[in-house]
């Protein structure tokens, strides 16, 4: 499969070096905010694009894409106000965008494990929960967007937490608050963590990535789901039509 890099960062390298070591080419190395119209010959020969830029590059970026009939992987962040109109501009473009703000299969994973884990634990008044993140210390956004989902995931699950604290606090926390507190520093990948708390014990919840190599080997496994399809999805929703067609797949006769 042929496929165009927006953004050529260390997310854009890794990506590339997934794609060619699952025997894909690379034909277009774009910068974040390339500026092409229409009819882009650098795009021409490109069966997807997968697109790891800036925040205020995303929606432009992704509109030049649909423009272009293309499909699309968007692994930027910290652009997620514009999503309600990303769906509809790809929506009326009729082509397909796969987004998320953490294209890591055992992130993903780790994400339903969080949300049954609060189901469970906000059963019982006796646990508290708070969130934490850890990245690099190039990294714009924070919180990161895989914490702003974890953090919505916990307020789904756990009703009597009503709002997201992210400032430090310099006051007891209300019984209705959830920290999530972010953490900048050194190269780390990214290290996400959950912890219900209560008088007689703790139990914590922890992703750790290793290197950007789980994030880029996702973004392109997603780049290879989306090629033929029409639509908007966000990466859980494409591992979750994943998981049940190997469900059908097993039951059937």
């Amino acid at each position: 499969m042929k496929i165009a890099l927006i953004g050529y960062g260390r997310m854009g390298r890794a990506v590339e070096q997934a794609a060619l070591e699952r025997g894909h080419e690379i034909v277009a190395r774009l910068g974040s905010a390339w500026g092409g119209g229409t009819e882009d010959p650098e795009l021409e020969d490109a069966a997807v694009c997968v697109e790891f830029s800036r925040p205020d590059a995303a929606l432009p970026n992704l509109r030049r894409i649909a423009e272009l009939g293309k499909p699309l992987v968007v692994g930027t962040t910290g652009w997620y106000r514009d999503l309600s109109l990303a769906g509809r501009v790809v929506a009326e473009k009729d082509t397909a965008c796969v987004y998320a703000p953490n294209f890591s299969l055992g992130l993903n994973l780790y994400l339903q494990v969080v949300e049954r884990a609060a189901r469970l634990f906000g059963s019982f008044e006796d646990y508290d929960v708070l969130a934490t993140e850890t990245h690099h210390r190039r990294k714009i956004d924070s919180p990161s967007g895989t914490a702003g989902r974890i953090g919505e995931i916990l307020l789904e699950q756990i009703p009597r937490k009503r709002r997201i604290v992210t400032d430090s606090l310099d006051r007891p926390i209300a019984p209705d608050e959830l920290h999530l507190l972010a953490g900048r520093a050194g190269h780390f990948p990214g290290t996400h963590s959950v912890v219900f708390d209560s008088p007689a014990d703790s139990v914590e919840l922890v992703h750790r990535a290793r290197s950007r190599m789980g994030f880029a080997l996702g973004a392109v496994l997603a780049a290879e789901w989306i090629r033929g399809r029409r639509g908007f999805y966000s990466f859980s929703r494409m591992l979750q039509e994943i998981l049940d067609g190997q469900e059908s797949t097993d039951t059937q006769p």
